[in-house]
């Protein structure tokens, strides 16, 4: 057998070639060189090399023809495409954009989000205990690198890493947050979960919100419509702590309260208690009186040191938009808002008060109280001075105030070096267990705790939950639905199918 010396030198650079990648190839999956790996690439590059060196001539000889000058376009071509390639996805890194394309934005880091973790000045790792990769935890984590350079993620198995594990006293299927010497370990991975465990191990002490009892108020630990246990939960998911204290038996809010609310008290407050809730506003104290229509708290006083006036009236709605909300005319809708910290990316969205009254920045000057209106309702609403159950209700210019009706106002003021802070809203229902997790209401309850307790960096929109879009249908549509797409349907399509045919043959 005769051996052609030129097909040796050709077949070496194509082994060449292919042992040079093949050790690249390894490289990207081991990410590590190696003895082995560098090997095959050095072997690879020097049979390759060697090829085209003693085959040199051939090479010039077959790019002259015209064989070779097609495959030399060709050639040309196909790196013009890899190189654009190259380019687009190096812009495509360098430029990240995404689009989302869901209703609520599911996929768009929410505005709390970007506001915590871009703003983060402490090192966050998140930890995921498991042999596998949870691969939709890691591409959330990586949209949170893209907001800051301070937070991190990895995975680790407790088996191969055990000293890891020892040192957090953690197994395989547990998800940290480490923050220092704070770990925080969570239940869920989704975007709020996460960003909750981020401020509990960022945030140097929780703050206390104080809620007030004896007169009737919404109580944390009622889970039922009327109750303030879901208001509750978002305050703890926030890093707050909670409790409820008595004013008729202190007679002076305690120390350790961070913010002090009232929610919705049906009796009035004793005089000693009104006093020891303006005691503790002029002492750089911060608070949110939630105050129903239809009662009468006996914080008059109160309210006017600070130029805020509380209707004695009942705000009715009739525009469409409430309408189609379904909450009636007793339940105003808001779509505009004043410009605060707390409403500040609410835009156009809205938020619903079952049942309101109007409050109001006063016109008095001079108080050197600095207040703002931030929740107004629309132009089809009014205040009724005289609403009666079952009586329908009508605008009656002389005695209604005609809308747009203010329903609530942020206000803050200093008094011997000590900023004090107060909001009042005029509905508790609001902040209900129900109405709590419409659209915007639950982001004006926290948002308003984020401002008076000064947490600027905590006001924000929260992360959206996907809307219930499941069809209900009676037994008839049903019956319609089935006859439609099960018989109709497909013997209509059979019967232009027949049709076609005859007219063919």
């Amino acid at each position: 057998m005769n051996i052609d010396r030129q097909e040796i030198t050709r077949l070496a650079g194509f082994v060449g070639a292919a042992m040079a990648l093949a050790g690249y190839v390894r490289y990207t999956i081991q990410e590590i060189w190696g003895w082995f790996n560098l090997s095959l690439v050095i072997v690879g590059l020097i049979l390759l090399a060697a090829s085209i060196v003693l085959n040199f001539g051939a090479i010039v000889a077959a790019f002259r023809g015209r064989q070779g000058k097609l495959g030399a376009n060709t050639v040309v071509l196909s790196i013009a495409v890899i190189a654009i390639l190259g380019i687009v996805n190096y812009l495509g890194y360098r430029y990240h954009k995404r689009f989302d394309l869901t209703a609520e934005g599911l996929y768009t880091l929410s505005d709390q989000t970007t506001r915590i973790v871009g703003g983060l000045n402490k090192d966050v790792k998140v930890i995921k205990f498991d042999r596998a990769d949870d691969q939709q935890l890691a591409d959330r984590m990586a949209e949170f690198k893209y907001l800051s350079q301070r937070i991190s993620y990895e995975r680790v198995d407790a088996q191969e890493r055990p000293e890891i594990a020892r040192q957090y006293a953690a197994r395989n299927g547990e998800t940290l947050a480490v923050a220092g010497e704070r770990v925080e370990r969570l239940q869920q991975t989704d975007e709020q979960s996460l960003v909750n465990a981020i401020v509990k191990i960022t945030r140097d002490k929780p703050k206390l919100v104080c809620f007030t009892e004896g007169h009737g108020e919404k109580a944390t630990s009622e889970t039922g419509a009327d109750g303030f246990a879901a208001a509750e939960g978002k305050l703890k998911n926030e890093n707050y702590e909670t409790k409820t204290i008595s004013l008729a038996t202190t007679n002076q809010i305690p120390a350790e309260c961070s913010v002090v609310v009232v929610a919705g008290p049906k009796q009035s407050l004793l005089p000693t208690e009104t006093a020891a809730l303006g005691k503790y506003l002029d002492d750089g104290g911060k608070a949110m009186l939630l105050l129903d229509p239809e009662t009468d708290p006996q914080v008059g006083d109160i309210l006017k040191s600070w130029n805020i006036v509380l209707g004695n009236d009942f705000v009715l709605d009739v525009s469409a938009a409430g309408q189609a909300m379904g909450g009636g005319p007793t339940a105003p809708l808001v779509m505009s808002y004043g410009s605060h910290p707390i409403t500040q990316n609410f835009g156009r969205t809205m938020t619903i008060f079952p049942e309101a009254r109007s409050v109001k920045v006063g016109s008095a000057s001079g108080s050197g109280v600095n207040g703002t209106t931030i929740l107004t309702t629309s132009e089809a609403s009014w205040a009724e001075t005289e609403f009666k159950a079952g009586v329908v209700p009508e605008l009656d210019p002389g005695k209604d105030q005609k809308g747009p009706v203010a329903l609530g106002v942020a206000a803050s003021r200093t008094t011997n070096g000590k900023e004090s802070r107060l909001v009042v809203i005029g509905d508790s229902e609001f902040a209900a267990n129900g109405p709590i997790r419409f659209q915007r209401n639950g982001d004006l309850f926290l948002n308003s705790v984020n401002w008076l307790v000064q947490e600027e960096n905590l006001i924000a929109i929260r992360p959206k939950s996907p809307t219930s879009r499941s069809v209900t249908m009676t037994k008839d549509q049903q019956s319609t639905l089935r006859l439609l797409v099960v018989w109709l349907m497909p013997l209509a399509v059979i019967g232009a199918g027949v049709y076609i045919w005859w007219k063919r043959r």
